[in-house]
């Protein structure tokens, strides 16, 4: 039987799933029974992410890979947790080094923009400090799928597809192991097909039996070397080496009795925590859904322009994160929000290709965790024979040293991927989370407020119709959003956009937890090819 497993011509329904003894939240459903799998083996809900995100390296390669960075909140033991497990730029990578290599601006693809990956650090990290079963178990399923291969779901294909064409367009050499890895017969895998990587599961196997050393001072640190001098990259063995994740406490703000919770900078989730800051003080919203909306991204808009202009290592911002919060500076802000769309300016306060999931086990704890390549695959670079995709994240450094995230050696850029969680009284309600590079901040705020100011469910929330502020009073909506909204946004200013294509809106998954009965409610992205599954 025939038929185009990207063609949907009637609109489908997900109700939200419900649980008591665990959940796990993905972009793919066989990533989403791995984590399962771990939790019916007696694992924790910390235990359950790890497996989930290592084996979205395999299942969902279009967006996150061995060489990815990690953000995770979690919730253990009745408190919050943050894991920055970003890496800096390469001691050789300067300003001054990029501009002799012929670059006015970083560029997006290749090794020069490739940081130190964190991920299997942050896997490590998690396990060592919150896991239960032995690390190793928790990469079994990974290393399973890679090596005996999984059938390519529909909206991984449609991603893998775009990245086929844009690497294949490069003819030099360092992207070649990238096609032999990720397009061994000349073509993105399609739907149904099968697809294996074995040199991923030699990589995962390695990693899993040096919990992570080997990526970092063994011998796929010594494969990662080579290969960056052999072809003009910054990156050597000994800038990762000196690498280890922060631990972190999450930066919050109070949005509707509830505490907003994010990992503070250089991750971005301080911009959702300033577009809720500002709504809050408008106070409780009105009727005219035209109103909301527009409010909405009003305040999206001004928090966005400030993290842009601010944002990079917490220590090196002027301003800081707490003047960047404050009520009085909110105030001033919301200020700006009026009847018609602003063409945004940032403000100053000091006067004078991402993966996301979410868990939870029968315990209460809760896990939210995000893993990114940055552009789809990333760089486009592949260590050879390894699986290894390297992310791009060093795209986001300016090379003009008057800027809060110009590049510096050792420097962490502004990293677009942001885990989010709420709490309530001091209890967790939940970790929520929407991938999609500078829509992140943006998907917050929407599901945020279709929660706890519109009441819909975690599922509800997920499928309510996005928008997308791109620049200046520019908004770009899903295909089917409203006509009759967007017209009433056009006439107050908003240059509204029609997109052709959901996927650039992000996708989410949330997990809530009752807090009387323990009863888990989750779900699911209906932008991709997600799963939520109950236990």
């Amino acid at each position: 039987m025939q038929h185009d497993a990207l063609y949907y011509p009637s609109p489908s329904r997900r109700m939200a799933s419900f649980g008591r003894r665990g959940m796990i939240a993905t972009s793919q459903p066989l990533a989403a029974q791995v984590g399962m799998r771990i939790l019916q083996q007696g694992g924790n809900a910390v235990d359950a992410a790890i497996a989930s995100a290592a084996a979205l390296t395999v299942v969902e390669p279009t967006s996150n890979g061995i060489g990815s960075d990690v953000f995770a909140i979690v919730w253990m033991n009745g408190k919050l947790h943050g894991l920055n497990a970003s890496g800096p730029a390469p001691a050789g990578a300067t300003i001054e080094a990029v501009k002799a290599l012929g670059h006015e601006r970083m560029p997006k693809h290749g090794l020069i923009p490739v940081t130190v990956p964190g991920a299997p650090a942050a896997w490590s990290a998690l396990s060592k400090r919150f896991g239960k079963l032995p690390f190793a178990e928790l990469l079994a399923p990974a290393i399973e799928l890679a090596e005996q291969g999984y059938p390519v779901s529909p909206i991984v294909h449609q991603m893998w597809e775009e990245a086929f064409h844009s690497y294949s367009a490069y003819d030099e050499a360092a992207f070649t192991p990238w096609l032999d890895t990720f397009a061994p017969d000349g073509h993105a895998p399609r739907p149904g097909e099968l697809w294996s990587s074995p040199g991923h599961a030699s990589t995962l196997r390695a990693i899993a039996e040096t919990q992570g050393q080997a990526f970092y001072s063994g011998e796929l640190a010594d494969k990662l070397d080579a290969f960056s001098r052999e072809h003009g990259g910054l990156l050597r063995k000994e800038d990762l080496a000196r690498f280890e994740p922060e631990w972190v406490e999450p930066i919050g703000t109070r949005y509707r009795g509830h505490d907003i919770w994010e990992i503070p900078p250089n991750g971005s989730g301080m911009i959702a925590l300033q577009a809720l800051g500002m709504l809050e003080q408008m106070g409780d919203e009105v009727r005219d859904p035209v109103e909301t909306l527009h409010r909405r991204i009003e305040a999206t808009k001004l928090a966005y322009v400030d993290g842009l202009e601010h944002i990079t290592e917490r220590d090196q911002m002027k301003p800081s994160v707490e003047q960047m919060l404050a009520d009085d500076y909110l105030a001033s802000r919301t200020k700006l929000i009026g009847e018609r769309a602003l063409d945004p300016l940032h403000g100053n306060p000091i006067k004078g290709g991402t993966v996301y999931l979410a868990t939870a086990d029968g315990d209460g704890n809760m896990v939210s965790l995000i893993q990114s390549n940055f552009a789809g695959f990333g760089s486009g670079i592949v260590v050879p024979g390894t699986g290894i995709s390297l992310q791009n994240r060093g795209w986001s450094f300016s090379l003009d040293p008057e800027h809060a995230n110009a590049l510096a050696p050792g420097k962490r850029t502004y990293h677009t991927i942001i885990p989010g969680f709420i709490t309530r009284n001091g209890e967790a309600v939940g970790p929520f989370g929407v991938m999609g590079g500078f829509m992140q901040p943006q998907g917050h705020v929407q599901v945020v407020t279709a929660m706890l100011d519109d009441h819909l469910n975690p599922q509800a929330a997920l499928d309510v119709p996005r928008w997308k502020w791109t620049e200046g009073r520019t908004v770009e909506v899903e295909p089917h959003f409203p006509d009759h909204l967007a017209q009433a946004l056009a006439r107050r200013g908003h240059k509204i956009v029609k997109a052709a294509d959901p996927i650039s809106f992000g996708r989410g998954q949330i997990i809530l937890r009752d807090s009387e009965t323990g009863v888990l409610s989750g779900g699911t992205e209906p932008r991709t090819d997600g799963a939520v599954i109950p236990w």
